[in-house]
Order: structure tokens, then sequence, then C-alpha cells
């Protein structure tokens, strides 16, 4: 058994040390000696487990790591330490150089995270507000119309029609809606809109990961279609990274672009943007030039970015439309104000999925709207039905319903072993068939046959909840490839030579600006026209390209991803193995946003004390974006 405490807690540790020196160094009172080395060891693990502050509330529990004090006396304490300021205090004529920030909702920042909430919401609200109420070109109305025709059978208004003439005359618009629900449809729409109006408009689209931009490309493509000729042929050709749009720098957490040297964009789309972190996202809207649009397209209910904040969250946990938006939106989509009105009323219970998201409904009224109508699975059924179940933390009648097995597209595979049961061993090996009859028998040029193994390997993926343990990723995939190699007739691995064999899957693990290559792309280990093995990945413009395996940067074997990689991805097939107990990384937002990865069926296996304790813990984000886009709101930066 290895005892050795994960880096985040030597990093808290030494965090504390240094805090607690400089205390004494300035001269602090004993009594905020006595709690410093707590609250910094506390905020720097926050920190680690992706929260942008930490409030004082929190640090009262038994685990909060000082004694029990009155929030009201803690803050008294580290205030007057010499190392914490008040919110007062930052951006005067001489700003303050403590490491600490306590802000007026009693929440304590490292400084870096207060900063950079600031510059985000001042950035978000400002563009908010910024809207030309443009009149309605008759061009765009008409295109409208036939982009989105009436239906009679519609439940609601067409909010996909709606977020279109939203984002028509606004520079942000934050578009949340789940699987199905139209966003590349809807963006596709809105491009051709806005480049009938001005037909030379720059547009670029990026996403946080290599997946998840050239799967946004792909889709657009294929939703421009049925767009006229001259508005498709104008749509862009590529897609990129945030980080690569943004241009890396030797420099870490430096980029090419930014507020002094801003990208050449008058439309930026951003898929997938709940994988935005709060750093990524403020640097982001720095190099954005003041008359560009902005849209944020994702899912407010799937997990939040590896590293600190949850920031679409914040900006998607309500919408707010004003009377005068109201109006307009029903002139231009013939639909009355008091419909859209009424149906906003409907949604009003999940507005508080976020805490204090109330106070950001002011700085970007007329600037959210949620896609709530699924085009790829109704909601009563299937994969429809269990993650809305899972998303109201209703998991008792979600692990009956799919117990009953009243739905083939959702299955539960009772599992209550340490390791995976003999089902779902056997479900696993069943999942990838297909892959290994196309790796039996190749067929066509390489080109052919690569085409082939992706299209064989990308309908089915084994999604991990947790990384160790005999449930968990590496167990998975070591199973998974024991399974090819018997099944291919190839020798048990021996030695580094031995970890490249046809069929290999692999996922990068860390961006290779140089190669390509960014975190997340996922590969096939195939033979090329010599007999030699090289990895193929998939070409954003199509077809593919072959990599040496000695030149990759890290990477790992990808039968099997964790929910959080998967991100960004769709296979028409997923199996979820959970672990054999709780763990506080499964929550309602990870069995949601892995169930949603499937187009076709989904199973679940893993014991059912796991499954309902998952779907009654929601993942919690301590931050406090909402308050500073309020702020922000009333202080006129607009």
């Amino acid at each position: 058994m290895n005892d050795t405490l994960p880096p985040q807690f030597d990093l808290a540790d030494g965090f504390a040390a240094h805090v607690l020196s400089w205390a004494r160094s300035m001269g602090a009172p004993a009594d905020s000696l006595a709690v410093l080395p707590g609250v910094a060891r506390a905020l720097s693990l926050a920190a680690s487990a992706g929260h942008v502050c930490l409030p004082l509330a929190e640090l009262q529990r038994p685990e909060g790591g000082v004694e029990a004090l009155a929030v009201e006396a803690l803050r008294g304490r580290l205030l007057h330490s010499g190392l914490v300021a008040s919110e007062d205090e930052i951006g005067g004529p001489r700003p303050s150089p403590r490491p600490m920030v306590l802000d007026a909702g009693d929440r304590l920042y490292l400084r870096r995270f207060f900063d950079l909430e600031w510059r985000l919401a001042r950035a978000l609200t400002s563009r908010a507000g910024a809207r030309t109420a443009a009149p309605a070109d008759e061009g765009v109305a008409a295109l409208l119309d036939a982009l989105f025709p009436s239906r009679v059978d519609a439940a609601g208004p067409d909010w996909q029609k709606l977020a279109v003439a939203l984002a028509l005359d606004g520079r942000l618009t934050v578009i949340s809606g789940g699987p199905g629900t139209g966003k590349t449809t809807t963006v596709a729409a809105l491009l051709a809109c806005l480049l009938q109006r001005e037909p030379a408009l720059r547009i670029a689209l990026a996403a946080p990961t290599g997946k998840a931009a050239a799967r946004m490309l792909e889709a657009l493509r294929s939703r421009a279609q049925g767009l006229p000729p001259a508005l498709r042929a104008r749509l862009p050709d590529e897609a990129h990274t945030v980080h690569r749009l943004l241009g890396v720098t030797p420099a870490p957490g430096r980029f090419r672009h930014d507020a002094d040297n801003p990208l050449a964009v008058d439309v930026l789309v951003v898929d997938e943007a709940s994988m935005l972190d709060l750093a990524l996202a403020a640097r982001l809207f720095d190099a954005l030039p003041a008359g560009a649009r902005v849209v944020l397209l994702g899912d407010k209910d799937q997990l939040a970015a590896v590293e600190a904040g949850a920031v679409f969250a914040e900006l998607s946990a309500t919408r707010t439309l004003t009377p005068a938006m109201l109006e307009r939106l029903a002139t231009l989509c013939g639909t009355p104000a008091a419909r859209i009105a009424q149906a906003l009323a409907g949604d009003d219970a999940a507005a508080g999925a976020v805490q204090g998201a109330a106070g950001a409904v002011q700085a970007l009224a007329d600037s959210v709207i949620w896609l709530t109508e699924s085009h790829r699975f109704r909601r009563d059924s299937g994969i429809g039905r269990l993650a809305a179940d899972i998303n109201a933390g209703t998991g008792g009648a979600a692990l009956a319903w799919l117990q009953a097995g009243e739905d083939a597209a959702a299955q539960w595979i009772a599992d209550e072993g340490a390791r995976p049961g003999a089902q779902t061993l056997a479900r696993m090996q069943a999942g990838y068939a297909p892959y290994l009859d196309c790796l039996r028998n190749p067929r066509g040029d390489v080109q052919a046959r690569v085409a082939a193994a992706f299209a064989a390997f990308d309908r089915f993926r084994v999604l991990a909840a947790v990384h160790e343990g005999p449930r968990g990723l590496a167990a998975l995939n070591a199973h998974l490839e024991r399974h090819l190699r018997a099944a291919l007739g190839l020798p048990a691995a021996a030695g580094s030579a031995g970890r490249w064999y046809p069929g290999r899957p692999l996922i990068v693990l860390r961006n290779d600006y140089l190669l390509g290559l960014y975190n997340g792309d996922v590969g096939l280990c195939l033979a090329d026209e010599g007999g030699e093995l090289v990895v193929y990945f998939p070409r954003s413009g199509g077809g593919f390209r072959a990599v040496a395996p000695l030149r990759l940067p890290e990477h790992d074997t990808a039968f099997a991803l964790t929910v959080h990689k998967s991100q960004g991805s769709e296979f028409d097939e997923v199996l979820l193995v959970l672990p054999a107990a709780p763990n506080r990384v499964l929550t309602r937002e990870l069995l949601y946003t892995g169930v949603t990865r499937a187009a076709r069926r989904v199973a679940l296996a893993g014991p059912q004390d796991v499954f309902l304790a998952a779907c009654a813990a929601r993942t919690r984000r301590h931050a406090g974006l909402a308050a500073r886009l309020a702020q922000c709101a009333r202080a006129g930066f607009r």
C-alpha cells in the first residue's frame, strides 16, 4: 500500500508554511498566526480541487482546518494578519501585494484568482451590455423563416430560432443545451444570417480540446448542407483549440494574443464551453477585439473544467429576457412575447442551479438562452429519460426504471463486486467485437483500412468514473488490452517495445504544438504501407496522418476513458463502469456527462448504492463570478 500523499498536499503544506513565515516577519498578532496556516492550507487544497475561492463558513466545518470560530471573528483575524487584503484595498492607486483577498461576501481568494475573476466579469459585463438593436434585415428575416419553418406540433417556442435572433444583435451570447438540442444547427443558422448581413466577417471556431474542435467543425459542415451554396462557402473551414487560437508561447500561461495584440476576428464561437476554466476564459476574453461577437456553447449540467472554476455553469445558470427583448424576438421570430415569457417561467425551478447565480441576472440580461428540446431522443425514453432523472437527483426512480428494463437504450448491470463481474467484462468485450473484426479482416488501401478502423472503434467506448482500483481506468484498459492481444493472437506485452501492437488505441495527454497534437486527441496504432507500426490521427479536413510512436507526447492507452476525457465526444454506445464504493468525484454531473456521451445505447455497471449516492451528490465549485458580475453591472461596466 502506498501511503504517499498526492502532490497537492505537499503544495498546500508548503504554502501554509510560507504564509506563516511571512506573517511572522511582518509582526502579525498571535491570534492571526494561530489560524493562518490552517486557512492557507485549506485554500490551497480548495484551489487544487477546482474551487476559485473558499467561503469562510466552510472553514468552520470540522475538516475546515482552523479552530471553531465565528465567521466575524475569523474575518477579523485574517484581515489583521497583514497577508489578507479586503476587497476595497484591491485596485487602488497602490495595489496591495498581499497574497490573499477576502471579498464582501466572506469569500477568501488566492490573489491571482480574484484578479482573474474581476477581469473576466468586467469583460463579460461590457460585452453583454453592447447590443446594437439594428433594424431587422428582410433577407435575414426570410432566411430565419426558411431555416426554422413553423411547426404545428410544437409544444413551445422554437428556442433555436430565438437563440439566433437573440445573438444577431449582441456581442455576447451564451447558449446552453443538452445533447441533441441543436446547438450546432443554431450556430450554423446564426453564422449564415450574419454572413448574409456582412459577407466579409472573419469567423473563428474554437473548443477547449482538439477532439471537441474537430467534432464541432464536422457537425457544422453537416448542418450547413441545407444553406445556400454562397453562404456555405463562406463558413470557416477549420476549428482550433482555444490554446492554439490564442497562440502558445514558451512562457507558462502566456499567449501571443492578448489585450495588446487581439485576435483578428469579428465572430468567435466556442463549443464545449463548460470545459473552460477561469484562467483560460479570462485570457480568451482579454484577447478579443472590442467589437467582436462571442458565442459560448455548452451544457450547464455537464462536468465543469478540470482546472479551477465553473464559468459556463455560472453564466448559464439563469436566463432573463427583458420586456423590450421579448418584443423584439416576437417581431423577428413571429412568436408572441407572452408565449416566450410563459415558457421562460416554466423553467424557473432550474434557475437556482448555481449558488449566487441570481446576482448575475442584471449583468447578463438578454445574453443567455437555453435549448430545451432534444432532437436526438425524447425526454421520456431511453437516454433522455435517464439523463433527466439523474439531473433531477431522483436516483431511486432512475434505478427502478433501469432495473425494470423497459427501454433497451438504457441498461443496468448489477455488479456489486470489488472487481468488474463477468457480465460487465462480457459487455466490454462485446462492445469492441466489431473493432476486432475490422482488425482481423483489413480491406482496401491504408487510408481505407484506417478509416474503417476508426469507424469501428468510435462506435463504442468504455467510460470509467475513477482512475485507480480494480474498476478504474488503468485496470479496465489493462483487461481490454489483454483481450485484444489474445483475440488477435499477439504475444503478451514484454518491455517497452511490447507497448506497441496493431489496434492499440491511445489518447494524447499533453499538447504538442509542433506536432499539432493536443490533449484529448485519440489515435490508433496500425501498420503503414510498409508494415511499420505508426499511430494514425484524423486530420481536421478529412483523412488521416501518421506519427511515429517515438515522437508522441505523453499518452496513454484508450480502450477506456475517464468521463472527463470523454467530454466533447459522442459514441453510438457507452458502457459506464462505476467504482465499488461511493467516491467524492462521483456526482450527478459526472453520471449525466457519461450517460449523454451515448447517442443510441448506454449501460451502467456497478453497485446500486454507488449510483444512488452519485445521483444525490452535486458538484460544488466555490466561486464569486456571479457576485463580480453584479458588482460590475452596478458600477456601470456596460
